[in-house]
């Protein structure tokens, strides 16, 4: 289903370290655990098989919770793919330590397929779709019927799909994406996150007729009764 391929030595790729693989047992990772059984508990007419994760501004948490979110279900026996379809600012394959000569971009445009492109992760369970070449045109490919077969093409061959988009409030491109995946979540940053743009990015994403799981709240202080928020 996807190919194996590693960054070499050399190539200044730098893996980020994902709590919910490198320590099971925090606080955190039980927290992320936690985000996962809700997602869950949150299907009531219909499963959910595809979620967006997304926030209002930049440096909110997002792509680590998208992460750390593929691997706590991939841990949990559910076969991920992760997509990064932030492609004004792609970070996943940094994260996972693998290679983004080619990702979603060459699957939009046609050039190669899903199953070619989607790559195995040193976590079991989890694979990555990179964003690829960074385009000029992000929104435009993201609003095409493409991404819309890539999406059901995904979720016809893994048991959930998360995509990582860019915030809401600097471009549309988690709105377009939005209507197009069964759930969206916000991350939102204590105390860095303006109340105003929070809750313009709610009505954003309402107007674009998003399903709205619930709002992951992250950089909580931690103590010994409180640690992340889902709601």
């Amino acid at each position: 289903m996807v190919r194996s391929t590693r960054t070499k030595k050399g190539q200044g790729q730098k893996k980020r370290q994902l709590i919910a693989d490198v320590n099971k047992h925090s606080p955190i990772t039980e927290q992320y655990r936690n985000i996962r059984t809700n997602i869950e508990y949150s299907a009531i007419d219909t499963d959910i098989h595809s979620l967006l994760i997304t926030s209002a501004g930049p440096g909110e948490g997002k792509s680590t919770t998208a992460s750390n979110l593929a691997v706590v279900m991939g841990q949990n026996g559910q076969r991920v793919l992760l997509i990064d379809a932030d492609m004004r600012k792609p970070t996943a394959h940094y994260t996972f330590s693998l290679m983004n000569t080619h990702g979603l971009t060459n699957v939009l445009t046609r050039q190669q397929k899903l199953v070619d492109v989607a790559q195995e992760t040193s976590i079991e369970n989890v694979s990555l779709l990179t964003c690829g070449p960074v385009p000029p045109n992000p929104a435009e490919l993201l609003n095409s019927k493409m991404m819309e077969m890539v999406i059901k093409e995904a979720c016809e061959n893994f048991d959930m799909v998360i995509i990582d988009t860019p915030p809401v409030m600097a471009v549309a491109d988690a709105q377009i994406l939005s209507s197009k995946v069964d759930g969206t979540i916000i991350v939102t940053s204590s105390g860095k996150t303006d109340r105003d743009q929070l809750e313009q990015t709610k009505a954003n994403l309402v107007k674009a007729k998003a399903n709205i799981l619930g709002v992951v709240l992250n950089n909580k202080p931690i103590d010994q009764n409180t640690y992340y928020y889902y709601q």
